[in-house]
């Protein structure tokens, strides 16, 4: 078998390997590099991103981790198109009967009823506020946002209903909306946090190959702190040998733009992201590999991924107490917060004012 063909350009996964619940798995021979061409796997552009209607019955998802920090959240998008190589959420898509390689960033599912199914969720007699939390499965400013509109939507009721809400994100495509998390940060219930992998332009042109530029995210940061909205960074996941030497760097940078609070985690490579992630190491830095999957294991007892709370973000050894170690000497030093975010949940209004006689009598 001749080696395979370079990935397809813009994308993060070279490899899309059957879900965890198929029966059947393909391995491909690329004997024709024609034939993969026709497949969009070899090297030049595609395949391109297909869009497919998700008809949720539910729009607000609750966790009960210990080691979340939120307890509500909203993904109006499945499947996310940055083709972060690392995603944790690409193990989703397997629900899908499709890759989460990929399947993963170029068929995004996205779930245009969910501002209605908001709507009816918040107007609920028994509905307790939470501060409801965007961008904990998959990136709420993917590119299909621009045209979709979906966050902006949601966005717009929490904002009316004056209820809370924290985004993560990515993506410069938060500053469209400065409009309305500018008002709410001002009531004390908008906050967002920008993940910033990485400071090195070429790192981050491969491993995050459709998410904004590093500058782009710190330009970000700026421009959300002048308009006075708490923001923060993620410097996630931290992986070893191969962008965790930037720790102290991104945090550094992230505080000169403004971030207030900063976090962590190491990656984590759950289901079949191992597989995806050691095919990126393999394309991309393959006189790395083995050392950073060493490295991982070592924070995963001799495992690429431990699933126990606690664990599973931070991992446990020599090296993670050295990488948590770092991270607290630097956040300290340069004057982060140590509490996160508190979001006002008093002023929410289930229903919206109504003098007309109609509203009288609903």
């Amino acid at each position: 078998m001749r080696p395979g063909p370079e990935p397809p350009k813009g994308r993060g996964s070279p490899v899309n390997p059957a879900g965890r619940f198929e029966p059947r798995s393909f391995e491909p021979v690329w004997d024709d590099l024609e034939s993969a061409r026709d497949e969009g796997l070899a090297g030049g552009v595609g395949p391109a991103t297909e869009l497919f209607v998700d008809t949720a019955r539910t729009i607000l998802t609750t966790n009960d981790s210990p080691d979340v920090p939120f307890d509500v959240s909203i993904n109006p998008y499945r499947g996310c198109e940055h083709g972060c190589a690392y995603c944790f959420a690409r193990p989703s898509h397997a629900y899908l009967n499709l890759s989460p390689g990929l399947d993963f960033e170029t068929k995004i599912f996205f779930k245009p009823d969910a501002p209605r199914l908001l709507e009816r969720e918040l107007a609920k007699p028994g509905y307790v506020c939470k501060p409801i939390a965007l961008g904990t499965n998959t990136d709420p400013y993917q590119p299909a946002e621009r045209r979709l509109r979906l966050t902006r939507r949601i966005l717009e009721i929490l904002s009316s209903r004056e209820h809370p809400f924290g985004i993560v994100t990515k993506s410069a495509l938060v500053l469209r909306d400065i409009d309305l998390i500018g008002p709410a940060a001002a009531r004390t219930q908008a906050n967002v946090m920008v993940s910033i992998t990485t400071l090195d332009p070429a790192l981050a042109g491969c491993l995050e190959p459709r998410a904004a530029s590093p500058g782009r995210r710190l330009e970000t940061l700026r421009a959300l702190s002048a308009a006075g909205i708490p923001c923060g960074v993620l410097a996630s996941p931290m992986i070893p040998g191969l962008n965790d030497h930037e720790l102290e760097r991104i945090l550094e940078a992230s505080r000169e733009a403004g971030a207030t609070i900063a976090g962590f985690i190491l990656v984590r490579l759950p289901h079949e992201v191992k597989e995806v992630f050691t095919a990126w190491l393999t394309t991309n830095v393959p006189n790395r590999k083995e050392k950073v999957l060493s490295a991982i294991r070592s924070t995963r007892g001799g495992a690429l991924y431990d699933p126990r709370f606690g664990a599973r973000m931070r991992g446990e050894g020599p090296y993670a107490e050295i990488l948590a170690r770092r991270f607290a000497v630097a956040t300290k030093r340069l004057g982060f917060a140590r509490e996160r975010f508190a979001l006002d949940t008093s002023r929410f209004r289930p229903v919206a004012a109504d003098s007309s006689p109609r509203g009288l009598f609903r």
